[in-house]
């Protein structure tokens, strides 16, 4: 047994108008498995369901959400926050997060990946320091030598957390009111690490986060790569020592590198991250998903797809 290996639609939704032929496509390539991402219109859903009912594809993984709400025809992930406490909004994330739920259900996916929402600011997002301080020293996170910017990012993160309680707060109860609901229809909640600053969880609370919760509770640790050398090069976390502390609740990777300007979602082994290192946490239950821009060729997918499988290979 090894990981399934799959592609995101991420990759090739926006050029498509019906589902079957997006999943054809994918199929075209080599993929058994592909991951329904956050770009899913609901014109695309009833293609969708017939390839998937046909056998063309399983579905590995969905993300929230999915299908877009109606009238929205771009990906949109953080269109409603689960740490958002207006009641609008979180009554709008409660219900579309229980649609893709239901949605995943159907497909038959059984993860369904989630972003958890961010910190907001009146006026000044820390953020904004940090992002103009590594624009003019781009290696300053990767380093201990640069002082100036580890005593600014120390100051960023007091900020953070001191505005960070009602959101968290909020996030923790949002979950909660889904988790009854996921379990109900078999779909286990993928948490994602996410790449910003101000996006919850902060990187070092995640595997206290993960374990709050009943060991039975439907959910686990979404690894993104690329999210993960973004933060390494802002000096939040280390990769190796980030994925060794998340390890025992890990169920899904989104796979993709990071080139040198710093561009994510870029074709594996492109970039500057070790795949080789993170493969090392790769384990037969897991979900494995090459998630890519849209701007990438055939070509760059399929000579990704031959990098992971060559990493699987050694594996065996």
């Amino acid at each position: 047994m090894k990981p399934i290996l799959a592609l995101s639609t991420s990759w090739c939704s926006h050029r498509h108008k019906d589902g079957y032929a997006m999943l054809e496509e994918m199929a075209g390539l080599g993929f058994e498995h592909v991951e329904l991402s956050h770009g899913i219109r609901i014109t695309l859903v009833p293609g969708i369901i017939r390839a998937v009912e046909e056998g063309v594809v399983k579905v590995s993984s969905t993300h929230n959400f999915c299908p877009l709400p109606t009238g929205v025809v771009q990906p949109a992930p953080n269109l409603f926050e689960p740490s958002v406490s207006a009641h609008q909004e979180h009554d709008q994330w409660l219900r579309h997060t229980k649609r893709s739920i239901d949605f995943a259900a159907q497909v038959r996916s059984g993860v369904l990946v989630c972003h958890l929402g961010s910190v907001s600011f009146f006026w000044f997002n820390p953020a904004r320091d940090l992002r103009v301080y590594l624009r003019d020293h781009p290696d300053a996170g990767r380093t201990s030598d640069d002082k100036a910017y580890h005593a600014l990012l120390a100051k960023c993160l007091v900020k953070l957390r001191k505005r960070m309680p009602p959101f968290w707060a909020q996030v923790k109860a949002s979950i909660n009111e889904v988790l009854a609901y996921a379990t109900d229809k078999g779909v286990k909640l993928g948490f994602e690490n996410r790449e910003k600053f101000e996006e919850l969880p902060i990187d070092a609370d995640y595997a206290e986060f993960i374990s709050s919760f009943p060991p039975t509770a439907p959910l686990g640790y979404w690894h993104d790569t690329g999210h993960a050398d973004i933060k390494e090069g802002m000096g939040l976390l280390n990769h190796r020592a980030h994925l060794t502390k998340m390890a025992p609740s890990l169920i899904g990777f989104h796979l993709h590198d990071v080139s040198a300007a710093g561009n994510d979602h870029q074709p594996i082994g492109s970039g500057h991250i070790d795949f080789k290192m993170v493969s090392e946490f790769w384990r037969p239950e897991h979900r494995l998903t090459l998630e890519f821009g849209p701007r990438l060729t055939v070509d760059d997918v399929k000579v990704s797809k031959s990098h992971v499988e060559a990493l699987l290979a050694q594996k065996i």
